[in-house]
């Protein structure tokens, strides 16, 4: 086990936001890992142990491959299954020729708000965690049961360092009593129709898998082409998986989020919420057909992201490739999805490869201890704000814990708006100061009710 970093302490700790903006300043790229090396992480490491030093004095610490950090804060009773706090410190690359308002990397404070990349993906989330117990223990706080902070550096690279973390909790015999990751946020007009906010937890998690589908054919000169080239029985191929291939289905957390929903919306809008709560398959047909978000909250999607093939304009290519992204729906699984794309394709020279894959989430309780101290936490942070069940689309670390964990839940007590919502891994991403503040209080306030 290591013990700490190296590196200087700071002597006077400035704010938050000139915290986070230090953090932004380091281009924590995994996508870019081979160009960059490995110096943005270990700066970031080296930059927690000066920003945090009762944090690296007082937990232990491990590293789990290059990017993986683990702290260990040891409660008052050893005996009770311990709380894993997540997020991960990496950023998904920037387009150069983007229009950023403020360089992506800047860190910029500015208008009450630290903009930059990460700012809300997920290095805002992440220093409302570290922020909360650090000032914990200034005020010499020691938590009812074990507290364990996660930080990966390769999440958005699909990497292993959350993995390895994770398999180290199972090779100990921990298993956790509540897991918190990023995912959902504090948002206000969950739907257009209701009033007020809402702070979305993600209570599941769509799987993923990522397919390669590829074929060889004849190649030539492109003036006398063959009926059918390689490149037009992947176009084929691609064209033939469409959403109407998985059923679409309701999952608990949605009934419950419109029930929810339903209370609190007057007239004719509540009274169609509350009937859609009682009714999953006439939701899971409703929102299908809706489209878009909807449609990804009751089944899984299909996406063709990247093709290759040829090497000139006059030359008839021999192989040909298309690289499918899939986001399953909770129900669904890695090796059922890879038979019906299979099924569908219909042509045995098409071969699928499994790049990856990771199956749907259980969803966790919305009663009992982990959600009751969630809510709890939220009254303090953000009152009058309710927690509100619902399903995360994308993938977090957290699906490496959910294999085991009970009680894993998907969110980041920031508030987001729209528009800052598009700007995640977009152009423009910035966090409120006054949501860190609050989210660090949520964060402070959950350690403290524990007992």
């Amino acid at each position: 086990m290591q013990r700490g970093y190296a590196g200087p302490m700071s002597t006077v700790r400035p704010g938050i936001a000139e915290r986070l903006s230090r953090m932004i300043q380091l281009p924590t790229v995994s996508a870019e890992l081979d160009e960059r090396g490995l110096e943005p992480f270990q700066a970031f490491e080296r930059l927690i142990a000066e920003q945090y030093p009762l944090v690296h004095e007082h937990l232990a610490f491990e590293k789990h491959t290059d990017l993986g950090l683990l702290f260990h804060w040891r409660g008052r009773d050893a005996a009770s299954d311990p709380v894993v706090l997540m997020a991960h410190y990496d950023v998904v690359p920037v387009d150069e020729s983007d229009p950023w308002t403020h360089p992506p990397f800047e860190g910029r404070i500015a208008d009450g708000r630290v903009y930059g990349r990460g700012a809300l993906d997920d290095k805002g989330p992440l220093i409302v965690v570290i922020e909360a117990v650090e000032n914990l223990l200034a005020d010499g706080f020691t938590p009812a049961r074990d507290v364990y902070l996660s930080f990966g550096g390769n999440e958005e690279s699909f990497g292993t360092a959350a993995l390895a973390i994770s398999d180290a909790f199972r090779e100990r015999g921990i298993m956790p009593w509540l897991v918190v990751d990023e995912g959902g946020a504090v948002v206000d007009s969950p739907l257009p129709f209701v009033p007020g906010g809402a702070a979305m937890i993600g209570v599941g998690e769509k799987g993923i898998v990522t397919l390669r589908l590829s074929t060889r054919g004849d190649g030539g000169h492109a003036s006398t082409p063959p009926t059918l080239t390689a490149v037009r029985r992947i176009a084929r191929a691609v064209d033939r998986l469409d959403p109407s291939m998985f059923p679409a289905r309701t999952p608990k957390a949605i009934s419950r989020m419109l029930a929810q929903f339903a209370a609190r919306t007057p007239g004719a809008a509540g009274f169609g919420l509350r009937a859609l709560s009682r009714m999953p398959m006439i939701t899971a047909q409703l929102f299908a057909r809706l489209g878009g978000e909807p449609a990804a909250l009751v089944r899984t999607t299909v996406a063709a992201t990247m093709q290759s093939g040829g090497t000139a304009a006059n030359v008839i290519p021999s192989q040909a490739s298309a690289t499918i992204n899939l986001r399953l729906a909770l129900g669904e699984t890695v090796d059922g999805t890879v038979l019906r794309v299979r099924d569908r394709i219909r042509d045995p020279k098409v071969a699928i490869e499994v790049l990856d894959g990771s199956d749907p989430s259980p969803e966790s309780a919305t009663d009992g201890g982990p959600w009751e101290l969630l809510a709890g936490a939220l009254a303090v942070s953000h009152p009058g704000i309710p927690a509100t069940p619902y399903v995360m689309m994308a993938a977090t670390d957290s699906r490496h814990f959910h294999r085991f964990a009970p009680a894993v839940y998907r969110f980041a007590p920031l508030e987001m708006s729209s528009v800052q919502r598009a700007a995640i891994h977009g152009v423009d991403e910035y966090v409120e100061i006054d949501a860190l503040e609050r989210g660090e209080r949520f964060h402070r306030a959950l350690l403290e009710r524990l007992g």
